[in-house]
Order: structure tokens, then C-alpha cells, then sequence
């Protein structure tokens, strides 16, 4: 789980925001990581590039989410794509932007995360 936000999350906002990952895998048996900090200018491109240097990129899903520049990404594994469609994932992210724009960064990842594995699991 790379979140280089220590500055942004406290000690137990990290401890929630790692449940939630444990959560998601525990739920899915898909692999999670949330990138929470700055992306580069094309942050599609920063995601993509994040996700496959993963361990195990076709079993993982990336969630990137940039609070100072708004941006929020979600890349998906080859594998997690046989159940995980663009659709749900379209509703995932609309499901984490509310609470994104309100400042509950830990509220919307896990929010997201939550909506992605339920619909990953298939």
C-alpha cells in the first residue's frame, strides 16, 4: 500500500485506510494498493505506470487519488477485469467522489474500495 502522505493521513487514518485494504482482498481475493499523494501532469499514464510494478499486476487493483490536484484513478489487472467491468468501477469512483469533495479522504477510499471488492468477487 503505498500512501507517501504521511503529512496528509494521521497514524490512525493509515491504520483505517489499511483495513479497508485487508477488507477489500479479504472480500475479493483480488490484491488492492492505494497510491495517496501527488501524481505527475498525466495521471492516467502515473497510475498505469504504479500498477504494473506491482507484485502481482493482473490479480491488482490500483486506486490513486491526488487530493491537492482532485484526481482520482482506478486501474485494474487483466484478471480482476473478468469481473471488475468499467461500469463498476464508474460507480465505485462516483461512490468515493462525494465524500472526496467533503475532505474525507480515509471515508471515500474505503467507501470505494468497499464498492469495488463486492462487485470484483463476481
Amino acid at each position: 500500500m503505498p500512501v507517501p502522505a504521511g503529512e496528509v493521513l494521521g497514524a490512525a487514518e493509515r491504520v483505517a485506510l489499511d483495513q479497508a485494504i485487508r477488507s477489500a482482498e479479504t472480500v475479493s481475493r483480488f490484491e488492492f494498493s492505494v497510491y495517496l499523494g501527488p501524481a505527475e501532469d498525466d495521471s492516467r499514464a502515473f497510475a498505469e505506470r504504479l500498477h504494473a510494478a506491482l507484485v502481482v499486476p493482473d490479480r491488482s487493483v490500483l486506486v490513486l487519488v491526488d487530493p491537492g490536484a482532485r484526481v482520482l484513478e482506478v486501474v485494474t489487472g487483466a484478471v480482476v477485469r473478468r469481473t471488475l467491468t468499467d461500469e463498476d468501477v464508474r460507480l465505485a469512483v462516483l461512490a468515493m467522489q462525494a465524500d472526496l469533495a467533503d475532505g474525507d479522504l480515509v471515508g471515500g477510499i474505503s467507501r470505494g474500495l468497499r464498492t469495488l471488492a463486492q462487485q470484483a468477487r463476481g
